[in-house]
C-alpha cells in the first residue's frame, strides 16, 4: 500500500502570525515583574523555543545583569505560568492567518496529503488556536513541545509524529519559519519550505532550506513537484 505524502507545518509564524497576541501576554508578565516591555518587532525575535526561553531570552536581551534575577527557578516558573494564563485566554485577539493559508490546506486535503502540526508552543494552546481560527480540523495530527520528551530541533519531533500519522520520512516535507524548524527537518531528512521574515533573528539566506517563500499563495507548484513518485 503506497502511503500518503505528508507535510508537517511549524505553527507560531508560520500557519499563524500571532506576534500581536504574544507581545501582549509578554508584556503583561513583564510589566507584573518590573521588566521592560517589547514590540511586536522584538517579539517576532523572541519565538520559537516556548515561553521559558522567550522570556529568559527577553530579559536577557534587555540587560545581563537583570537576568540574575530570573535565575531562580521558582519565579521563572512563575512568570512562565502567568504568561501562558494570560495567553491562553487572549490567544487569538489580533492572531491571524499567514496569507494563502486556508486555501493551501484545502488543496493538500484534495490531494489526500496528511497534514499535522509540529510547534514548540504547548500543546494545549496549538489545538486551542488552531480551533479558534478555523483550521485544526484540517490536520490529522497535532504535537507541541510537551507532547513528547523532546521538542525541536531534534528531528525525533518530526520523525514521531510522521510515524504517528502513518507516513514515511522520503514523503514527507516541513514548512517552518525559523532555524528551529529547519534544523530539525534537515536532522530527519525531511525538505524544509522556509517562509522569509520568520520569527527568528536570523535571515533567512543563513538558515537552511530547500524553498523560501513570503507566504502561501500559489505554494501548490512547489509541491506538487514532491507529489511525483
Amino acid at each position: 500500500m503506497t502511503k500518503n505524502y505528508s507535510i508537517l507545518f511549524d505553527l507560531d509564524g508560520t500557519l499563524v502570525d500571532t506576534a500581536p497576541d504574544l507581545m501582549n501576554a509578554h508584556n503583561h508578565v513583564m510589566k507584573k515583574y518590573g521588566y521592560p516591555t517589547k514590540s511586536t518587532a522584538d517579539i517576532r525575535n523572541l519565538v520559537g523555543q516556548g515561553a521559558g526561553a522567550m522570556i529568559g531570552r527577553s530579559i536577557w536581551g534587555q540587560a545581563k545583569k537583570e537576568f540574575g534575577k530570573i535565575d531562580d527557578q521558582k519565579i521563572k516558573a512563575e512568570m512562565v505560568k502567568d504568561f501562558v494564563n494570560f495567553y491562553g485566554k487572549n490567544i487569538i485577539k489580533e492572531s491571524t492567518l499567514i496569507n494563502g493559508v486556508k486555501e493551501f490546506l484545502k488543496w493538500c486535503k484534495e490531494k489526500k496529503i496528511s497534514m499535522a502540526v509540529c510547534t514548540n508552543k504547548q500543546e494545549h494552546l496549538a489545538i486551542d488556536l488552531l480551533k479558534k481560527i478555523g483550521i485544526y480540523d484540517y490536520f490529522e495530527y497535532v504535537a507541541g513541545s510537551d507532547t513528547f520528551d523532546y521538542c525541536k530541533p531534534d528531528p525525533r519531533h518530526i520523525t514521531s509524529i510522521i510515524e504517528i500519522i502513518g507516513g514515511d520520512v522520503k514523503k514527507s516535507l516541513m514548512f517552518g519559519d525559523s532555524e528551529t524548524d529547519a534544523n530539525a527537518a534537515k536532522a530527519a531528512s525531511v525538505p524544509v519550505i522556509l517562509l522569509e521574515n520568520g520569527y527568528t533573528e536570523k535571515n533567512s539566506n543563513e538558515i537552511y532550506h530547500n524553498h523560501l517563500i513570503k507566504d502561501f499563495i500559489g505554494v501548490e507548484k512547489i509541491v506538487s513537484t514532491y507529489l511525483k513518485d
